[in-house]
């Protein structure tokens, strides 16, 4: 049982009293009893302070211990041990017996179908063996693997390897989070990358007999990020190999581990009969993301947990742009604008909003957030617009030079900036600590010629900080005349003050401006703007994301009249979407993307900040309004475009194909509504791959048919769990609201829902919380529910039960029949004996007052 939480506070940080020279590890594999032997050798920290000796180590059976060769016993305590040590160099040694088979938790060193695998991060390695496990230890480690499995593997090269075992050296410091290894029955995907400098890389995709047949387009993907970061960032790697292994049971997507990346097998395996183009984006984006944390994240690390943001919003910043290189910029803008509303602005807004550093923590799982990533990564977004891009580019190469080996801080980060640029980032500074989204309020005028933009920036109080200063905000303006073209081109304003203003001159006519172009700042923007002048912006605006706000914008604004007011769909909206529909000179991404409307999430916020509750069974029905309208009018158009947009050549996952795919899903839905599914029935029983496949599922599920489609689908792939999450989710997403619960139940009972399985237990509790008005249902069975399931996993993998709790975290929002309802689940789960700290501290800030 965990020991009563205790808050960690930035402000206390200091630095570990020794410093770790090397690091020993010796493991002899064995599922219920693995003998750890470690040997570390430790010099005194003239930076740190020489308190008590004391090594994390948690669920871990001490045998013996031994400081230069002499017998030690040390105090043991939940946490780790303590013990006396000489006053300079020593080496400590220690053995310890841990049971992977028994570790549900999916932390440390664990079985997954057979297979040893590790996850370290952010505090794993304290139950493999007793160490220092902080980030800001550094050290190189060399370890042994002993045991019957075929493949031994661990971080860095490997040096030796014989009947039984496996030695690995990696020379370069790293702190224990990024600490791997995996045995197993694998087999390999190869290939070979040779760097700018010449240097050969081996490289090896690592996955169970019978996968190897979907790992080519992971390789690919891995070759592509290697290329791109020498070409981009000027980085290289720097390893003789890199090691991919795809792992059944995993908490998380995937982990940076220095040469041997651990991935969720759903970020690796890919054909097109298993994966949709969602699934191959992901896998692309996910392999970047890891394969750049060689630099940002593991040659430079954080000091402490609490910089995290530092390595994670600077490589999602980075593996977005990345994405955007090879699947078009402007798609991938909105995409991950429309991520970081759905996921990080809600979190913003609620009960467990925090800077993007926190001050403070009690469990730092809790804390791998949509704040410290994408938001994280939004800030260094502003920060490279308004430096420029060589400005940025000679930071970044400072960062590298400077820092390389370290554990750096958020002060490190931007001082390499100011150094660079002569820029002053005090005032940016409060990005980082001030938690909230800012609201940017916009008014205009107009006189002789002169159009001025009126700006007011207001900081909503968050927990714990109730008053904020401004913030600088990056303001991507253009202007453009009524005609339509641009007389203003995209322009760049800095807004440093609580309110500010700025002046266009000598113009012609009232322009209609464009505001935040690019999204050029994570802000809610208010500003009184007409349907003509929205659907102006989505006709004429030259800014792609601008574009599709527009029409955002205009379908947001119907829909709340149509709630509020009891309005029909407005004419003007259908107008402007069948023609954005029929422009064949649209990329078919953006289209498919312009068509869609705002989700029952985004709905409801947009209701709370109009100063109205929202109600889920009326936002739902608005939206079923909306959507049958809108096929109608696009209905004559459907089957042409449908037929356009089917590519009679062999499947190509790159951006082009899934765009055309992208659409094709979109209309399919949009005309089973007006045909009554048959194009969609036709469209399954002829789907070549797993997107056709389950957009012709989806438009089925859509308009209530599809129990023999889903019947063959599972027939079909019953023996292939990634796939088979998919056919969970789809059923409890497109479920009615009044029986999405029960369709819960329904498929928890099945023997195929193994709730062990974190990727099997997001499809279907993560489908069930993400069914808004089914889980917000009136009656409180959603809640239940969610809550039941939390409570069930939470002995056996505390971890995803708290990440999964945050479907409450917008509760507040809605009617006190609702709050009372979704209060009592939360008192519920507080009151469960043996809780774990995990969950505990996920239920008290979400119940919080």
């Amino acid at each position: 049982m965990n020991a009563a939480p205790q808050t960690i506070y930035l402000s206390d940080y200091q630095p570990f009293g020794w410093i770790v020279e090397a690091v020993h590890l010796t493991f002899r594999l064995d599922p219920r009893a693995t003998r750890v032997l470690s040997r570390i050798r430790f010099v005194p920290n003239p930076q740190g302070p020489r308190g008590k000796f004391f090594l994390h180590g948690e669920d871990i059976r001490l045998i013996s211990a031994r400081i230069d060769g002499q017998p030690v016993n040390p105090e043991i305590t939940p946490q780790g041990l303590t013990c006396a040590v000489p006053d300079g160099a020593f080496t400590f040694e220690a053995e310890v017996e841990i049971a992977p088979a028994a570790n549900t938790a999916l932390e440390g060193l664990y079985m997954s179908k057979g297979m040893y695998c590790t996850q370290c991060e952010a505090e794993g390695f304290r139950k493999i063996t007793f160490y220092p496990d902080r980030p800001d230890v550094m050290a190189p480690f060399r370890v042994r693997i002993e045991g019957e499995m075929p493949v031994l593997l661990s971080n860095g090269n490997p040096t030796g390897s014989g009947k039984g075992w496996a030695e690995w050296d990696d020379p370069w410091p790293k702190p224990a989070y990024l600490f791997a290894l995996v045995a197993g029955d694998l087999t390999a995907h190869r290939d070979r990358f040779t760097t700018r400098s010449g240097r050969k890389v081996d490289l090896a995709v690592w996955v169970r007999p019978g996968d190897q047949d979907r790992c080519a387009y992971a390789m690919d993907a891995l070759i592509r990020s290697m290329k791109w970061d020498e070409d981009t960032y000027g980085r290289e790697y720097d390893l003789d190999v890199f090691n991919v292994v795809a792992v059944d049971d995993f908490n998380m997507g995937a982990m940076e581990n220095k040469g041997l990346n651990i991935f969720n097998s759903k970020l690796v395996l890919a054909s097109p009969e298993t994966a949709t183009d969602d699934d191959y984006a992901r896998i692309e984006a996910v392999i970047a993301h890891e394969y750049f944390h060689n630099w940002t994240g593991n040659r430079i690390t954080c000091r402490d947990w609490f910089q995290l943001c530092l390595k994670e919003g600077l490589t999602v910043f980075r593996d977005q742009q990345f994405s955007g290189d090879m699947r078009g910029a402007a798609v991938k803008r909105i995409e991950d604008v429309a991520l970081l509303r759905a996921r990080q602005f809600r979190e913003d807004q609620g009960p467990l909003a925090h800077p993007v550093r926190p001050e403070s923590f009690v469990e730092i799982n809790n804390f791998y957030t949509a704040t410290i990533y994408e938001k994280g990564a939004e800030v260094i977004g502003m920060l490279k617009r308004l430096v420029g891009d060589a400005g940025y580019a000679k930071a970044l190469d400072l960062y590298f030079d400077r820092h390389d080996g370290d554990a750096a801080t958020i002060e490190d980060w931007l001082k390499v900036f100011e150094d660079a640029t002569g820029r002053d980032l005090t005032q940016f500074k409060r990005w980082y600590s001030q938690a909230g989204t800012p609201r940017l309020k916009v008014t205009d005028d107009w006189k002789d010629g002169t159009y001025t933009l009126h700006f007011e920036q207001e900081n909503p109080p968050t927990p714990g900080q109730p008053v904020k200063e401004p913030k600088v905000l990056p303001i991507a303006v253009g202007l453009l005349n009524p005609n339509g073209d641009e007389v203003v081109p995209t322009t760049m304003l800095e807004m440093t003050e609580a309110r500010q203003s700025f002046r266009f001159d000598g113009l012609a006519a009232r322009p209609v401006p464009s505001i935040l172009r690019g999204f050029s700042a994570p802000v809610v923007m208010e500003r009184k703007a007409s349907a003509q002048d929205q659907a102006f912006l989505l006709a004429h605006d030259t800014d792609p994301f601008n574009k599709w706000e527009a029409g955002r914008a205009l379908a947001r604004g119907m829909l709340a009249a149509m709630i509020t007011d009891g309005a029909a769909p407005a004419a003007d909206w259908l107008e402007a979407l069948a023609r954005v529909a029929g422009e064949d000179d649209l990329d078919p991404a953006f289209r498919a993307l312009a068509l869609r409307l705002p989700s029952d999430d985004d709905i409801a916020q947009m209701l709370v900040d109009r100063g109205t509750t929202p109600d889920p069974d009326a936002i739902f029905a608005a939206r079923r309004r909306a959507g049958q309208a809108l096929a109608g009018r696009l209905a004559p158009m459907l089957p042409g475009l449908i037929a356009a947009l089917t590519d009679a050549g062999p499947f190509s996952a790159d951006a082009g194909a899934a765009g055309r795919r992208a659409l094709k899903g979109v209309a399919l839905r949009l005309l089973a509504r007006a045909d009554g599914g048959a194009a969609a029935r036709a469209a399954f029983a002829a789907a070549g791959n797993m997107t056709d496949s389950t957009a012709a599922l989806s438009a089925l599920l859509d308009i209530g048919q599809g129990q023999a489609e889903l019947a063959d689908f599972e027939a079909k792939w019953q023996a292939n769990a990634l796939v088979m999450d998919k056919w969970f989710t789809l059923q409890i997403a497109f479920a009615p609201p009044d029986l999405a619960p029960e369709t819960t139940a329904r498929l928890t009972a099945l023997p195929s829902f193994d709730f062990r399985n974190p990727n099997r237990f997001r499809s279907v509790i993560g489908a069930m919380s993400g069914n808004h008005a089914g889980f917000h249902r009136a009656d409180g069975a959603g809640y239940r529910v969610v809550a039941d399931w939390l409570l069930k996993l939470d002995p056996l993998n505390p971890q995803t039960a708290a990440r999964m709790s945050t479907a409450f975290e917008t509760w507040r929002r809605y009617d006190a029949a609702r709050q009372a309802q979704a209060r009592a689940q939360l008192d519920r789960i507080l009151s469960t004996p043996g809780l774990s700290r995990d969950l505990a501290e996920m239920a008290a800030r979400l119940r919080a007052e």
